[in-house]
């Protein structure tokens, strides 16, 4: 994998928002994987600059979801389809016909979650798929001890997650559901190219494990070294448990500018 070290987070946000540009340009219609919460804001902010000013058209683009609530209405505020439309569609000039997404709301759970892995592959598949990391290493609802080869399936959530985004809920972790489906690792890994982001000194370890240690299901970001184009941005905060880091810097410092991540 690619290990790219940037100053901040909005230089990481700007960074992969490039990526995804040159992307829409060789393939306008390309099916963009995009995940929700605080740290990928910075690439749809980035990305949305660059559409407003012309330099892409987004408009053609397609969205497809890493993980849903289930038992939430599609139109409840706090959904992820709701988040996504707010942070991603509507800023980019994407229209809701373009967005593939699970069924939370299914009488039958798992059948929506087969139907899900289904629509991504009649898709033709994942383009690029953004991901944040936990502080346990955990991509999407995959968490530790997650089977590398999971598909699209119904998780539980942890108490401490439950609190975590209680916030998001009027503070009253009642409201916040149990369960959530979410996209398992390997149907993460069939994407064409990866791309997580970390930044932060809390997600050092997890960052580190990730890259530098072996792939092992006590940390599910690390199936990311089994992936023929995976991308790891981080800040100097998330780098500073890195061994390689050196190496890491000079490498991408000598890369040819065409080459992109």
């Amino acid at each position: 994998m690619e290990v790219v070290i940037v100053a901040d987070a909005r230089s990481g946000g700007e960074l992969i928002a490039r990526a995804i540009a040159q992307l829409l340009r060789r393939k306008a219609d390309a099916l963009l994987g995009v995940a929700t919460g605080s740290t990928p804001l910075p690439v749809y902010q980035a990305l949305t600059a660059q559409v407003r000013s012309g330099a892409v058209d987004a408009s053609r683009a397609r969205i497809a979801q890493l993980d849903e609530y289930v038992g939430l209405d599609a139109e409840h505020p706090e959904s992820y389809r709701s988040v996504l439309r707010r942070e991603v569609l509507e800023p980019l000039g994407i229209g809701m016909d373009a967005f593939l997404g699970p069924d939370g709301t299914a009488e039958d759970v798992q059948a929506a979650c087969e139907a899900y892995d289904r629509a991504l592959a009649a898709a033709g598949g994942v383009d690029l798929q953004l991901l944040g990391i936990g502080t346990d290493g955990h991509i999407g609802f995959n968490e530790p001890c997650s089977s590398l080869a999971s598909r699209t399936r119904i998780k539980t959530l942890t108490e401490q997650t439950r609190i975590d985004n209680a916030r998001f809920f009027d503070g009253d972790i009642e409201q916040v559901p149990h369960h959530v489906i979410t996209q398992g690792i390997g149907t993460i890994l069939e994407a064409r190219h990866l791309v997580l982001l970390a930044t932060g000194e809390g997600k050092a370890d997890a960052v580190a494990a990730t890259v530098e240690g072996p792939v092992a299901a006590i940390c599910p970001a690390s199936a990311l070294q089994l992936h023929p184009h995976a991308t790891v941005v981080v800040d100097e905060g998330a780098a500073s448990k890195l061994k390689l880091a050196d190496y890491f810097r000079h490498t991408y410092a000598n890369k040819p500018e065409w080459q992109g991540i």
